[in-house]
């Protein structure tokens, strides 16, 4: 999850991207973008602060949103189109067999703690996931059988197998550097090789990052930018029309657009993003063992309906936890069509029809919105819902996603190609599915056909077998000043990159 969204997941799928067996890319591992222009502040206002800065200890996608690609570096990244660029790393070959990666690494690059980052840093920090993190994403490291500097700006890594997710994964925050001198205190102080440094943190109201003016890529345009965090969504549309916040960054009340869309000072984004919102279902519980219960409760939901109440028709309806901007995307909407007459058939058949269940929300505006929505068409369906709200991040994080301490949420899920990460035995959603684990794997380690073939089998097995409720996929919606440039069309990464904007 991300800015307004939540906790989060690794896919253990990848990016065709990572199929070719030859030297990938090279080039400068920074946009170009303004000259830093001197005295220059901006702030951005976000909803859902980040209950730590350590993403090794700490789920949550608010973490990586603020840090990754900031503060943080990784050997490659994404760039907005979704295709695998140079980061720390100006070039890569892959051997043969798909096991071995040699990456040559920038030769300039310096933490904020004034240490040199060479191939050492890159082995310590893939193998500190290994060793060192706790959060459950780590596993997508477990496919690295050996990581080795054969000079201080040459790595190796090699594989127990093929992998087409490993690359993609790198882009992500299991990829972020680290300095062996600089994570004794990873929850309030971050050191990284990124444009930014660390300030300070105002906890319950801000994040303020500096320029790093010994920065070893491009420089970005301004010396100061605060993350301004928001709970009210009115509180966060005021804070911009008041001139407190130059941005918001993710728009939580799409239905009061029109007092920017309509005003010249102002400029309103809309594009797509990785964020599935799911009806989540605890499957580890009786009455979800029933596929004619989940089946019921997916057709019971006029998914229409609901995004034109509670996200002003905002956003995309999918039909599985995949968005139209990864290859292996199709419409699987009519998978589960609404049908209130079926829906109460399939619950009274499954004997779940009078039953109660708790949907457990995080105060996050979009899930509190559509969770009275949700309830209401449940129980036209037969069922009786109770509503609880749990403080996010850190009540919903330890009582839902942690403990499993619930019947049903919503939360959007963020994190790119995390199909395979959220629904497992060991996620939240308790989803248990030798088969679907089957097709994950092989997509994981065929070529590119298999691997789109079988993603597309994995998204359809999740669909038909009703594991989750998908609502709908949000939108990447900024409202900003008109003289601000470099915001993001579409939002498909983990973070909120703050390198590219500047002031025209």
């Amino acid at each position: 999850m991300r800015g307004t969204l939540p906790t989060r997941t690794v896919a253990l799928v990848a990016s065709a991207a990572l199929l070719a067996l030859t030297a990938c890319s090279a080039g400068s591992s920074t946009s170009p973008g303004s000259s830093p222009g001197g005295d220059q502040s901006l702030s951005v206002g976000l909803v859902a602060e980040p209950a730590s800065l350590d993403f090794t200890t700490t789920d949550g996608a608010a973490i990586p949103q603020a840090l990754l690609g900031n503060v943080y570096e990784s050997l490659v990244k994404q760039d907005e189109s979704g295709k695998i660029v140079p980061s720390l790393a100006k070039s890569w070959t892959v051997s043969p067999d798909r096991k071995t990666y040699t990456f040559d690494l920038v030769d300039n690059a310096k933490f904020s703690n004034d240490k040199p980052f060479t191939a050492a840093d890159a082995v310590f920090s893939i193998n500190r996931v290994k060793s060192a993190w706790t959060v459950s994403l780590k596993s997508a490291m477990d496919v690295v059988q050996e990581a080795k500097a054969l000079s201080p700006t040459q790595l190796q890594v090699t594989l127990t197998k093929p992998s087409n997710g490993w690359l993609f994964r790198m882009t992500t925050r299991i990829g972020a550097m680290f300095s062996e001198t600089g994570v004794s205190a990873l929850a309030t102080t971050p050191v990284g090789t990124g444009p930014f440094t660390f300030a300070k943190w105002n906890r319950g109201d801000s994040i303020v990052f500096e320029r790093n003016e010994n920065y070893w890529g491009t420089k970005p345009f301004f010396n100061q930018i605060t993350l301004k965090y928001f709970k009210d969504p009115t509180a966060l549309n005021n804070a911009l029309l008041t001139g407190t916040i130059n941005v918001i960054g993710t728009v939580q009340a799409p239905e009061a657009l029109s007092q920017f869309t309509g005003n010249d000072k102002y400029q309103v984004i809309e594009g797509t993003t990785n964020g599935e919102v799911l009806l989540s279902f605890n499957n580890a519980l009786p009455i979800f063992s029933d596929i004619r219960t989940r089946q019921g409760i997916r057709q019971a939901i006029d998914h229409r309906a609901l995004l034109d109440t509670c996200f002003a028709g905002r956003g995309k309806l999918i039909g599985s936890m995949v968005p139209p901007t990864d290859p292996w995307s199709e419409d699987l909407t009519n998978v589960a069509p609404y049908d209130l007459a079926k829906a109460k058939s399939l619950l009274q058949a499954s004997g779940a029809a009078g039953k109660t269940l708790r949907l457990r929300l995080p105060t996050l505006p979009y899930a509190i919105s559509c969770g009275q929505v949700v309830k209401s068409q449940l129980e036209q369906a037969g069922l009786k819902v109770v509503i609880d709200q749990q403080e996010f991040p850190a009540q919903w994080l330890t009582t839902v996603f942690k403990n499993a301490d619930y019947d049903l949420s919503i939360i959007a899920h963020v994190e790119p190609r995390d199909l395979g990460a959220v629904f497992n035995a060991k996620y939240y959603t308790r989803y248990d599915d030798p088969t679907l684990q089957q097709y994950l794997a092989a997509a994981d380690a065929g070529d590119e056909a298999a691997q789109i073939d079988n993603m597309k089998k994995a998204a359809r097995r999740i669909s038909e077998q009703a594991a989750g409720d998908w609502l709908f996929l949000l939108p990447n919606l900024i409202v900003a000043d008109k003289n601000l440039k470099g915001l993001p069309q579409n939002a498909i990464t983990e973070n909120f990159d703050l390198t590219r904007l500047a002031r025209s």
